[in-house]
């Protein structure tokens, strides 16, 4: 029978020191991370810039065991799943403004090996993605506007994971930007169980004190999600 997911926590690596990034991605690792989340942004669906697949498939090479979550930050989705399954990914997370096609590329993902993660930005209704959300392993709630650091969590976005997890109690839901130990209890009460994290736990002087403050709060909340 399938259950309420558990909580996962995944720090955004894209919050540390660049030039020590295997370093302190096996630092988290060992300290308790969950899964790893890395920020790919192209300079057209965002502003930024950050890493293509050769840094994946060199942080995958000396971090063999742990989960990519690759959260595209990019135009053209389709254009970047053959280089990131052989760099070595576990998730391709696209956002749905991203792609006119979304049923082809979540095929396109699942043939390449790669679980499927769907995102959605602030301003795209939840209801956009609703017949798109059994199709894949998980849907990742923005609570910023994807590409800009130092934002504030956007408590608002909460009733699109309630939605989603009413509509799916078993389905993998994640929150991502200004999510901390003060923002945490807003994502557990609405429903998210994957926790993106990236200065409250990567800036940190102690990551895994942080890691499981945070995941204490979800698995508490998760008493009283809808079941399955």
């Amino acid at each position: 029978m399938a259950s309420c997911p558990h909580c996962q926590i995944g720090p955004s690596i894209l919050s540390a020191d660049l030039s020590r990034l295997t370093e302190k991605s096996q630092a988290l690792v060992d300290q308790g991370a969950d899964y790893l989340h890395l920020d790919v942004m192209d300079g057209h669906f965002v502003p930024n810039i950050t890493f293509g697949a050769p840094m994946v498939k060199c942080l995958r090479k000396n971090i063999p065991n742990a989960f990519f979550d690759l959260h595209m930050m990019v135009a053209e989705p389709e254009k970047w799943v053959k280089d990131m399954a052989d760099a070595g990914a576990n998730m391709y997370t696209f956002h749905l403004e991203a792609t006119k096609n979304p049923r082809a590329l979540i095929q396109q993902i699942r043939d390449a090996g790669m679980q499927v993660g769907i995102g959605l930005k602030p301003n795209t209704p939840v209801e956009d993605v609703l017949e798109l959300a059994e199709l894949v392993d998980m849907v990742l709630v923005m609570t910023v506007e994807p590409g800009f650091g130092g934002q504030s969590f956007m408590q608002h976005m909460m009733p699109k994971v309630e939605t989603l997890r009413a509509k799916f109690p078993a389905k993998h839901i994640e929150v991502d930007g200004g999510v901390g130990p003060k923002t945490i209890g807003h994502c557990a009460t609405a429903g998210a169980d994957m926790i993106v994290s990236g200065t409250a736990v990567v800036l940190n002087d102690n990551p895994k004190a942080v890691m499981d403050e945070m995941r204490a709060v979800v698995m508490a909340a998760r008493e009283n999600w809808p079941k399955p």
